[in-house]
């Protein structure tokens, strides 16, 4: 086991995390979170799957605060705020972090590729509802193709869509380079780039399926609207929720860690039979 290494990803994960907080991305158990994962995955990944991880989180943060004023009205949708909390680092690196580890006791080419769906499904939803939410067509049912108020779980645009592939190429392309300087295998970069532009794309997509089916959706009787959150609604002290549909358990976390996860596994399969 590499200590050094291990320290220094320590203290660059608690770097990051610390100047995340200051900005507004992380709350103090974001923080955490961040020191967790980051740790994990710089010091039993190595530097190409830490910078992996930069690029996802400095990517989707710099997308959450852009044009943050317009998306403030949306908050009573989402089950929590802009600050990701420790369940929402956990929710996106819980997945790459359990890779790291499983690369580290049996190594592996396909933990790589795990990792790199992981990281490209959770950009590409991260992107998708960044830039999504500021679409100025509605959002559909990803199931019914039903119109749906802005912010509902499930919904879908075109442009959100084409930010989904836009935050899972960006991955792509960044794996890419590593494995090209690894392996000095252009083939296999370019693949490990398309793969992962096309498998995160799924990943986003199993994401909002989940969003429109089996996540439980609660609703305010106070103002009569559709909401994550539970048990209270930002419209009011007292203004309780209650549950509307889908699993109690199956919170938007959940939802995450589930779809990088699918992301994950759908990009191992494909790159082994294509390398």
């Amino acid at each position: 086991m590499n200590l050094l290494q291990i320290a220094l990803g320590f203290l660059l994960a608690s770097l990051i995390g610390v100047i995340a907080y200051r900005r507004g991305s992380l709350s103090k158990s974001g923080v955490l979170g961040a020191i967790l994962v980051g740790a994990t995955i710089f010091g039993l990944g190595g530097w190409e799957w830490g910078i992996l991880l930069v690029v996802f989180f400095v990517s989707s943060s710099a997308l959450s605060h852009f044009k943050a004023s317009l998306k403030e009205s949306l908050a009573e949708k989402f089950s929590k705020g802009s600050r990701r909390d420790l369940g929402q680092t956990l929710a996106n690196g819980g997945a790459g972090a359990l890779f790291a580890v499983a690369n580290f006791l049996w190594p592996h080419p396909v933990w790589w590729a795990a990792f790199v769906g992981a990281m490209a499904t959770v950009n590409a939803d991260t992107w998708a509802t960044e830039w999504g939410v500021l679409s100025k067509d509605r959002p559909k049912l990803i199931t019914t193709g039903q119109e749906v108020e802005v912010g509902t779980s499930g919904g879908v645009t075109v442009m959100g869509s084409q930010a989904a592939l836009g935050g899972a190429a960006l991955i792509g392309v960044v794996a890419a380079l590593f494995h090209f300087l690894v392996s000095n295998n252009i083939g296999q970069a370019i693949a490990l780039a398309n793969i992962a532009a096309i498998m995160g794309v799924g990943g986003s997509l199993i994401d909002s399926g989940l969003g429109a089916t089996l996540q439980a959706i609660y609703y305010c009787d106070h103002c009569g609207k559709e909401t994550e959150r539970y048990p209270l609604h930002t419209c009011g002290p007292l203004a309780r929720t209650r549950h509307l549909r889908g699993w109690r358990w199956l919170d938007n976390d959940w939802v995450n860690f589930l779809s990088s996860l699918a992301g994950a596994a759908l990009t191992a399969v494909i790159w082994s039979l294509a390398i």
